[in-house]
């Protein structure tokens, strides 16, 4: 398989979005009025312990400098006095003309106002853990690999936290959200429960028969929904402002398969209902013409913010250090924190410029991603609804399902390339205004990413044979598949969603929408995809003693790095996809499970 390092980008493309863009240079007027454009569209206010925390966080970095600074944990911080009290002390400490502070000024500051990140949260035991549950992964016979399953199993354990109750009593002191249930954390730094994370961290309770777990989680996506209108980036009052990928639906259908719960169905169906809305409003949703004159609806990322992301002030005020505007430094905030709410932060896929993080233009690309996980949420509810026997909602989400699966194939097929490439809108400076786009395949990005094969995750797309082998021959060719498993994408920019790493929610759509065919091609290609990830993170375990959030897959047992954080350990998704994958493919008793 090939192990492409870099990947220019397709010239034709990049043109295409230079001759474009300069035209429409002459809209800055509309674009200045819009209410949705990226510098002048809608922002949703945080804490002022967030604001307060953020000051804090950017003396810090002055006092202390970039070595092995996280700027997340002073975000993390909870109060042990009321803010204003900790805001006099914090204005009396000594400062050079640089800002900073002495450094023991500093740490008796922190260790007298301040608990630690992670102390409003407590362990949690979870009710429906067992060292060994009856029936757990049958199809795994080698006991070599079936005693490391048990080891990732036991994890479950480590992550399950519950909030404090002095987070209910006193939420102006922290920016942990108070949760109603007991959730699990991805691990490391990422202390609180995440979004997209817990689709697969549900898969893994599934294997591990934790369904009360499951459902707990499901609980608590739901309050946020409540609460906020759409489910948060996680559950942090510095994320009110994002999404995450849209899944919820999927979690509900998943645990629905298995338990029969149609009391949970019940419960979520209005919720997610509500959160198709929100992903179908005006600030996500852009009507575009095809070539054949007809209109299709898609959506995009755009996050309610055009500040730094709290969690990395100070990493993105250096980003858009180079902009001299407050309307620039507005529209680079918003396509940072847009790329956080895509999950894929940062990528190349989504820059101008490889080498630029400050040329991302998330909030005018259509991704082929998001709109999948759209598609699956119309077929979810449909089906859900259908479950509970409200034929109108059935039926209205399966004619969107249509309508979707048409505009996925009408903007994001590529027949060349036997593959769906995301859409840029050339026209970004007023991308929110127009009230459509005209379709221009130089608009199409080919470069290749594993979430252009995403589509064959549906059945829709996955039940056609042929398609699926052709679009299997296109992945085989892509330069993506290596040794460790499928990379993110071909370039190796330094950010961590890009060459060499491999992230696990990528390996497992691919190779479920694979194996989900009828295609024997395709069904082998996801056992070979499969199997080569379970060694790799195997090969890792035995030797670092952890679960890593992403590998390196130039070769088999490297864990992952780049970014702006150091590579994380635990790992929520991590151990779901593995579990995930032992309980589809097992592993015989006679094969090797070394790399």
């Amino acid at each position: 398989m090939a192990t492409h390092q870099s990947q220019s980008p397709d010239l034709s493309f990049v043109l295409c979005i230079c001759l474009l863009s300069l035209s429409t240079m002459a809209d800055a007027k509309a674009f200045a009025s819009c209410k949705c454009s990226s510098t002048t569209g809608p922002v949703v206010s945080t804490s002022a312990l967030t604001t307060f925390l953020e000051t804090v966080q950017e003396t810090a970095l002055k006092t202390l400098g970039e070595t092995n600074f996280d700027p997340k944990y002073y975000i993390d911080l909870s109060l042990k006095f009321n803010l204003s009290t900790t805001k006099e002390a914090f204005d009396g400490l000594p400062r050079a003309e640089t800002g900073a502070v002495p450094v023991r000024n500093l740490d008796n500051f922190i260790s007298k106002y301040f608990d630690d990140p992670g102390s409003d949260l407590l362990h949690h035991e979870p009710s429906d853990f067992v060292a060994e549950p009856e029936g757990f992964l049958p199809k795994v016979e080698n006991p070599q690999v079936r005693a490391w399953a048990l080891e990732v199993h036991s994890l479950w354990q480590n992550l399950s936290r519950q909030v404090s109750d002095k987070v209910r009593r006193r939420p102006d002191m922290h920016t942990l959200l108070p949760l109603p249930e007991p959730a699990i954390i991805p691990g490391s730094r990422f202390r609180e429960i995440y979004y997209w994370d817990s689709y697969w961290v549900i898969r893994g309770l599934l294997a591990s028969k934790m369904y009360d777990t499951a459902k707990a989680i499901v609980n608590n996506l739901i309050s946020l929904l409540h609460e906020y209108g759409y489910v948060l980036n996680g559950a942090r009052t510095y994320y009110t402002n994002r999404s995450q990928p849209p899944l919820l639906s999927s979690m509900v259908s998943e645990i629905y398969n298995r338990t029969g719960d149609l009391e949970l169905i019940k419960k979520a169906l209005p919720a997610l209902v509500s959160e198709y809305q929100f992903w179908n409003s005006d600030i996500h949703e852009v009507t575009i013409q095809d070539a054949h004159g007809f209109k299709h609806s898609l959506s995009r990322y755009y996050a309610m913010w055009n500040k730094p992301r709290p969690e990395s002030s100070v990493l993105d005020e250096k980003s858009a250090s180079k902009f001299s505007t407050v309307t620039e430094k507005q529209q680079i905030y918003r396509e940072l924190a847009s790329t956080a709410e895509s999950g894929w932060d940062f990528s190349t896929r989504w820059m101008k410029n490889s080498s630029d993080l400050s040329s991302l233009l998330t909030t005018s690309i259509l991704p082929v991603d998001l709109n999948v996980f759209l598609l699956k949420m119309e077929l979810d509810i449909a089906f859900l609804a259908s479950s509970t026997g409200d034929k109108s909602i059935a039926e209205r989400f399966l004619k969107a399902s249509k309508a979707r699966k048409t505009a996925i194939n009408s903007i994001f097929w590529n027949a060349e390339e036997r593959q769906w490439l995301d859409y840029w809108l050339t026209d970004y400076t007023d991308t929110a205004c127009k009230e459509h786009h005209m379709w221009l395949a130089c608009n199409q990005n080919r470069n290749a990413f594993p979430s252009n094969f995403f589509p064959l995750w549906i059945h829709l797309f996955n039940s056609d044979t042929i398609l699926v082998e052709t679009v299997t021959k296109s992945l085989k060719s892509s330069g993506l598949l290596n040794a460790g498993g499928i990379a993110t994408s071909l370039t190796n920019s330094g950010q961590q969603w890009d060459f060499p790493n491999g992230w696990p929610p990528v390996q497992h759509i691919v190779v479920e929408g694979l194996i989900r065919s009828s295609s024997q091609e395709a069904r082998s290609l996801a056992e070979e995809m499969a199997m080569r990830w379970i060694r790799a993170n195997y090969a890792v375990y035995k030797k670092t003693g952890a679960m890593h959030e992403k590998l390196d897959v130039q070769k088999c047992g490297q864990f992952g790095g780049g970014g702006e954080y150091a590579p994380q350990t635990g790992f929520g998704w991590s151990n779901g996809v593995v579990l995930a994958f032992l309980e589809e493919f097992g592993w015989p008793r006679d094969l090797n499970i070394d790399c």
